[in-house]
């Protein structure tokens, strides 16, 4: 199974969005407290876009907590990897995977990174920015795992107007 991982997150719109992207992947959602929001505000839900009745998520304590429950290979997002995010083989199934990123002020603490600096990593960018949107990062990381397995089930045919609506213009939903 694939996993998102927020450890302390703290803008509610990235969230909500992250929310969003693992509705659409079937990806499970890991949140990792303090949280720098509620989940029962609106805000989150504006930004989930009405999804996070449909998104698959746990809330943790801290990171202790989240570690004793959760077992397989962690990959943590960081703008101190010294791989690309692409160097690694996401495809093998037969462990959970888990992206792990940071709060949106501070990233992940030294401490969890130096433990597995092996599966630390970062999205190759230009050295006009600190760091990609938190939400950004992590559709292009499950994005990323995702193709290297095939997309698992995740529909290839538009499954609402039709699969031939952008040839025919005709809305065969309520057909």
């Amino acid at each position: 199974m694939n996993n998102i991982v927020l450890y302390e997150p703290e803008i509610p719109g990235n969230t909500g969005n992250i929310m969003r992207t693992c509705a659409a992947t079937n990806t499970k959602l890991h949140l990792i407290k303090p949280l720098g929001f509620s989940l029962d505000e609106s805000y989150i839900k504006r930004s989930g876009a009405n999804y996070i009745n449909d998104c698959n998520y746990t809330v943790y304590e801290n990171w202790d907590d989240f570690k004793s429950k959760n077992d397989g290979v962690y990959y943590y997002l960081t703008r101190y990897g010294k791989k690309p995010h692409t160097s690694f083989d996401y495809s093998k199934t037969d462990k959970d995977i888990y992206l792990v990123f940071g709060k949106e002020s501070s990233g992940l603490p030294l401490d969890i990174l130096q433990d597995d600096l092996e599966h630390c990593l970062r999205i190759p960018m230009t050295n006009k920015v600190r760091a990609l949107n938190l939400s950004n990062c992590a559709a292009i990381m499950i994005y990323e795992v995702l193709r290297q397995q095939n997309y698992n089930d995740l529909l290839f045919k538009e499954p609402f107007k039709g699969e031939n609506y952008i040839e025919t213009g005709i809305d065969t939903s309520e057909s």
